[in-house]
């Protein structure tokens, strides 16, 4: 019976001490890892000329890009836009008085954060129980004077595939128009932009933030929703809220901005990069610390079953 017992506890020594041996490995991976990562995210010294160091300014091209949240502000209905077949509209054809329009200010060919918004809010829409052109209308406007109806029907194809029900293709509007049009909208929605050059110097990128608006049948801004990422429990409240009329309440103004940032002054990436390696580097602390322990532990198990066993024999 203890020579049973005795086996017993060996094997499951020798478990314990394969899985440790596992974390250790891990751990040595991801020490790896996030070593190689930090490097391959800040070049070496030469490459790049260094910035100012990181702070809580925000860069200078970031100055008017904002939202100012206009809840139950009237949208101007006679601006007109091109929708997505090339055809002059007027923004008031997509307020009926009885639903409500989910509003977004973006430009197709945005590099980095209007993909994201736009995902986001499809992703949302997903999971609620109301349907484009049926219970709400969507509209996105370019705020890029330059895009054409081309490239928003493409967007549009590109965000109706992603949504999953083709048969809603006629709630989804994604519009382009002059900038008079464009700087109304952004005036009237507290859209603060900016234009900037892009990879090849001319004007054609803009820095503004993320936002999107649920207004109400007859046109008032009720809602605001910030970042790229949307709660569907929030949007669902908010078309039922608007599309009885009812102005909703201010947001926190926690934004997230999209612009494209001097590359030969990489201020940012050494901050990250730092964040990164410490993070690492805490998670490896703590791995090894608990492994330490638990290896500590073994010993003193083997110890004891050599023991054990070196009585049994006596």
């Amino acid at each position: 019976m203890t020579q049973k017992t005795t086996c017993t506890q060996q094997e499951r020594a020798g478990r314990n001490g394969f899985r440790r041996w596992r974390l250790l490995a891990a751990a040595c991976v991801l020490l790896f890892s996030c070593l190689a990562g930090a490097h391959a995210q800040v070049s070496p010294t030469g490459e790049k000329q260094m910035g100012q160091p990181a702070d809580d300014k925000l860069p200078s091209v970031l100055h008017g890009v904002d939202i100012e949240q206009h809840l139950n502000q009237q949208l101007p209905l006679d601006t007109e836009f091109v929708d997505e077949t090339g055809k002059t509209v007027k923004l008031g054809q997509y307020f009926d008085g009885k639903h409500p329009v989910l509003l977004t200010l973006v430009y197709y060919k945005c590099p980095i954060l209007c993909s994201e918004e736009l995902k986001g809010l499809t992703g949302a829409l997903e999971m609620v129980n109301y349907q484009p052109g049926k219970d709400f209308q969507i509209v996105a406007i370019s705020i890029d004077p330059t895009e054409t109806p081309a490239i928003a029907a493409s967007k549009k194809r590109e965000y109706v595939k992603y949504y999953g029900h083709p048969e809603s293709a006629d709630g989804w509007h994604f519009l382009t128009g002059q900038e008079p049009s464009i700087k109304a909208m952004a005036k009237a929605t507290g859209f603060g932009y900016v234009p900037m050059p892009g990879p090849d110097g001319k004007m054609n990128q803009f820095a503004h933030a993320s936002a999107l608006e649920i207004v109400t049948p007859e046109g008032k801004i009720a809602q605001y929703y910030l970042g790229v990422e949307y709660s569907p429990q929030d949007l669902r409240l908010g078309l039922i809220e608007a599309s009885n009329h009812k102005i909703g309440t201010p947001v926190d103004n926690i934004l997230t901005y999209c612009y494209r940032y001097d590359p030969t002054l990489n201020r940012h990436s050494l901050l990250i990069a730092r964040i990164v390696q410490a993070a690492c580097f805490l998670t490896v602390l703590i791995l090894g610390s608990y492994m330490l322990v638990m290896f500590r532990r073994d010993i003193k198990s083997s110890r004891a079953i050599r023991s054990q066993q070196h009585s049994a024999k006596a």
